[in-house]
């Protein structure tokens, strides 16, 4: 088995190589995952893609530490970051008390807390204490109810610069790397350029240090929606829809099981 990813060797690879991260629920995507992709995030978007909400807030923390107990279990080599979840960073002693749950309860390597220099006090509170963390700038989905929705950030001046000032307080902060979200990509490149740790993409072009996807965007289990930057490297919806047709209709006709699967 290849070697643990640690927070080293992603810091390492900034510049050097790109880093591939994926987001998994549980432990047996984590495991078929964990071969080929660097970084597993358990992404609080699981409340929308397996929870059929419409954003990402009603989620809980324990139900974060019960997923990611399970990434835990199938994940071996890749470094698994786990989302704080809508209203548990409110402030520092909380998101402290939070933070210290999810590294008690489970063996995630670091929190992903969203936020630019808004939360930097409450990024360096957590650093200060033991627990790495991850920044999120650009479109952030748990203030897209406060915003009026989803939007592209980075298309004004103004927008570029805010966004640059932010990632640059997170990494003061203490912050490991920094997801870069929904923005144009000259204001990802910018801000790869002007911090010294790793940024990883997802809708933001291809000059940030890394990429994330949703797992079942990407291999396309989703047919309600799919955002301009999701490449579907897979027909996953017509392939289970197929496989799970094809058992029923066996089912219905007697033919399964036949004595090749029987006892």
């Amino acid at each position: 088995m290849d070697k643990k990813t640690t927070l080293k060797t992603l810091q390492s690879m900034k510049g050097h190589e790109k880093i591939v991260m994926v987001t998994a629920y549980d432990a047996l995507f984590a495991s078929l995952f964990d071969e080929h992709v660097d970084v597993i995030l358990i992404g609080d978007s699981l409340n929308m893609t397996f929870g059929g909400q419409d954003d990402t807030l009603s989620i809980s923390m324990e139900q974060m530490i019960y997923h990611a107990k399970a990434v835990c279990s199938g994940a071996k080599k890749s470094f698994v970051l786990l989302d704080m979840p809508f209203g548990t960073c409110g402030n520092k002693k909380q998101a402290l008390k939070n933070a210290t749950k999810a590294y008690k309860q489970t063996k995630v390597d670091a929190v992903k807390i969203e936020g630019g220099r808004e939360k930097a006090e409450i990024v360096k509170y957590l650093t200060d204490n033991e627990i790495a963390v991850c920044g999120h700038v650009g479109l952030k989905p748990q203030s897209a109810r406060g915003e009026g929705g989803y939007s592209v950030k980075g298309k004004s001046e103004d927008e570029k610069k805010s966004i640059l000032e932010d990632a640059i307080a997170l990494e003061a902060a203490g912050a490991i790397m920094i997801v870069i979200e929904g923005v144009k990509p000259d204001v990802a490149l910018a801000v790869t350029k002007a911090v010294k740790i790793p940024t990883i993409g997802i809708g933001a072009g291809v000059d940030c240090d890394g990429q994330v996807l949703v797992w079942s965007d990407m291999l396309g289990l989703n047919d309600i929606f799919v955002p301009k930057f999701v490449k579907r490297y897979t027909d996953g919806s017509s392939i289970v829809k197929d496989a799970i047709k094809q058992y029923a209709d066996e089912v219905k006709k007697a033919s399964f099981p036949n004595e090749q699967f029987t006892y």
